[in-house]
């Protein structure tokens, strides 16, 4: 495995990291290997060398009532969709299937970052990010998470800190 890590987000300008240094906001990029196998979230902390608590997902997932929303976990742990329904104010909520991310999100599996969608659905990170001075997220391509603040996806995707694991 290899992979590495810069000092700012300036290597490739994805459309998040474009979206981060438009807010104004700091960000470090991290660019790994990756086998079409193993997408998972586990696989890119090890890559990376971050503790999986550090790095975390994107999952999409629909509302019954409040349609398309978009959660923000540790890749070690798993989305409480009953929780993740009553922080978005439903019911209940599924997780899309994967075909149907790129035509809603415009990333695909493996790459899906909570900032640059093609819409802004409602956001929701879940609040262990607040333990750290940065976590990792996608930059909106495999291979490449970005080290961030919490505070500025909070800010750039209007999300909120909940408690959904």
């Amino acid at each position: 495995m290899s992979y590495n890590i810069t000092g700012d987000c300036m290597a490739t300008k994805t459309n998040a990291i474009r979206l981060v240094q438009q807010a104004g906001f700091a960000c470090r990029e991290s660019f790994y290997e990756y086998d079409e196998s193993d997408l998972s979230g586990n696989h890119a902390a090890q890559a990376i060398g971050m503790p999986e608590e550090q790095v975390f997902k994107t999952l999409v997932a629909r509302g019954a009532r409040t349609g398309i929303n978009v959660f923000c976990i540790p890749v070690c742990c798993e989305l409480n969709l009953k929780s993740a329904a009553k922080a978005a104010g439903d019911k209940n909520m599924e997780l899309i299937p994967v075909k149907d991310l790129l035509p809603l999100t415009g990333y695909i599996r493996g790459g899906c970052s909570p900032i640059g969608m093609k819409k802004a659905y409602p956001t929701f990170i879940d609040e262990t990010c607040q333990l750290y001075d940065e976590i990792a997220v996608s930059a909106g391509e495999r291979g490449h998470q970005m080290l961030i603040h919490f505070e500025a996806i909070v800010n750039i995707a209007n999300a909120k800190l909940v408690d959904i694991i």
